[in-house]
């Protein structure tokens, strides 16, 4: 004896599924997701060269070094980083409590997205890891 199953056949109006309104919304929210990241890695990019710049300064005798030594020192290594957005006179030069001479920059990045909207991304480095 052999026993079938019954199929529960649905009509149309129960099923469900995905419309062109509903995937053209997605698809759209994912563009305007694609086009903010594509706009913002590159800043990311570069604030990770300054982080790096800047924490390379570490290597030298900073305290026995000027202002305008350690600004010379900066730009050279900025440029072989290709770093254009921070240069050594945009730098923060103090001594901490320590004693140590500590280097450190912030500075804003405005991307434009699409039309009048815009993103500010704020980045701060400093060579004590701070």
């Amino acid at each position: 004896m052999h026993r079938y199953l019954s199929h529960q056949h649905n009509s149309p109006k129960q099923q469900g599924g995905a419309t062109l309104i509903g995937m053209a919304i997605v698809s759209a929210a994912l563009i305007f997701i694609a086009i903010i990241a594509m706009k913002m890695v590159p800043a990311y990019i570069e604030y990770f060269s300054v982080r790096t710049v800047i924490h390379a300064l570490n290597k030298e005798p900073l305290s026995t070094m000027s202002k305008k030594e350690i600004m010379d020192s900066f730009n050279k290594r900025a440029r072989t980083s290709y770093v254009d957005v921070v240069k050594g006179q945009d730098l923060t030069i103090e001594k901490n409590s320590a004693g140590d001479t500590v280097v450190s920059v912030q500075y804003q990045v405005l991307k434009p997205l699409v039309a009048n909207v815009s993103v500010l991304l704020d980045f701060a480095a400093s060579s004590d890891g701070k």
